[in-house]
């Protein structure tokens, strides 16, 4: 893991030399275990890395330091006791920066503390660093999304054979199900688990409740976790006894929609010609109304990553690129259906990482 971590701190600074940014400022957030392998807690007490040209400092409290697997040739651990201020600790370290990054998700707290004692410097956000990076996944990422991937796709088959009972059942006991059961197929951390029945599938990210899931409902289960370090990502819908003639038809629409976006996705095409052509097809067969979301985004060490793929976002796709393709319809008050995939982008083609059926199964 040195090299890996080593490699990668020297392109962060050859992408620092290129965007004129003197020194880069991570804290809790994914940019961190990216960079030194070590996930901070989101604690009130301030964990950062400085990276400069010339050295890359790891500040962490002391409690936290043994939780570090250090690598001494990549990054020194400077770890603060209580009664120190890590704030003028990490200032120091920045020393006479002029630009500096600052990760996105860092506490606010400490960036407040952090300006009086940086006056006259100037700001960018981390992910203009570390972005260009994380976007582009390596051979051994993809495999781990590849493996995260087969994992929920084992659960998803679990629920379009019958294996996890619905009826009868509460939302809330059927999220609880599926979650236990992507821990037994190897993800170490649950990240959601959506079970929306009937017309709360109209609510996108609807938050599994009390309601009791009876015959005659779809049932819409989007569900992910995290698999050494990397995510996944899986929505299939369900019907309980046989659809109606709206139900049956809008499946059908969504499910070329989902198919043209994936086939849209090659490398060189814009991320915003992936939404277009889900779009298009919802649009022409009357959906396009209650089509109210993009049509994905990146996944890798955080479900919700770059790249986008919503209109406005020109970046082009380039191998390495990681998304999903989740195209929705959702009728307020009446029901709602969602169909996702990962995709990565290769210079053959868009390849899934789901194979899970993507037919609306009747149970």
């Amino acid at each position: 893991m040195t090299s890996l971590y080593a490699s990668r701190l020297h392109k962060v600074r050859a992408q620092m030399q290129l965007q004129r940014v003197d020194a880069l400022v991570v804290s809790v957030g994914f940019d961190l275990p990216y960079l030194v392998g070590y996930h901070a807690m989101p604690l009130e007490r301030l964990t950062a890395l400085v990276v400069t040209a010339d050295r890359a400092t790891l500040v962490v409290p002391r409690l936290e330091a043994p939780r570090v697997e250090q690598h001494p040739d990549v990054f020194d651990v400077v770890a603060w006791n209580e009664t120190d201020d890590p704030v003028a600790i990490t200032t120091t370290l920045i020393g006479s920066a002029k630009r500096i990054a600052i990760g996105d998700q860092m506490w606010s707290r400490f960036l407040v503390e952090m300006l009086p004692k940086l006056s006259g410097r100037s700001f960018v956000r981390s992910v203009e660093i570390v972005g260009p990076l994380r976007i582009h996944k390596d051979a051994a990422e993809i495999a781990a999304l590849t493996s995260a991937g087969a994992a929920a796709d084992r659960v998803a088959a679990q629920l379009q054979r019958g294996d996890i009972p619905l009826a009868g059942r509460t939302e809330a006991q059927v999220s609880a199900d599926i979650s236990a059961r992507l821990l037994i197929e190897g993800h170490d951390v649950v990240n959601f688990a959506i079970v929306a029945a009937g017309d709360n599938a109209a609510s996108p990210h609807h938050h599994p409740g009390d309601r009791v899931i009876k015959q005659g409902d779809i049932v819409l289960c989007d569900f992910g976790g995290t698999m050494r370090g990397y995510c996944s990502d899986i929505t299939r819908c369900v019907h309980l006894g046989e659809p109606p003639a709206d139900i049956a038809r809008a499946w059908n629409d969504l499910r070329r929609a989902q198919e043209a976006g994936v086939t849209a996705g090659v490398v060189g095409a814009s991320c915003e010609s992936v939404d277009a052509a889900a779009r298009a097809v919802l649009v022409d067969a009357g959906w396009g109304e209650f089509f109210i979301h993009r049509t994905g985004h990146g996944i890798g060490m955080e479900a919700h990553e770059e790249p986008y793929m919503v209109s406005g976002n020109s970046l082009e796709i380039a191998a390495g690129h990681a998304f999903s393709v989740e195209p929705g319809i959702y009728v307020a008050g009446k029901w709602g259906m969602r169909l996702e995939d990962i995709v990565v982008a290769t210079d053959t083609g868009p390849q899934r990482m789901n194979t899970t059926p993507r037919d609306l199964v009747v149970l």
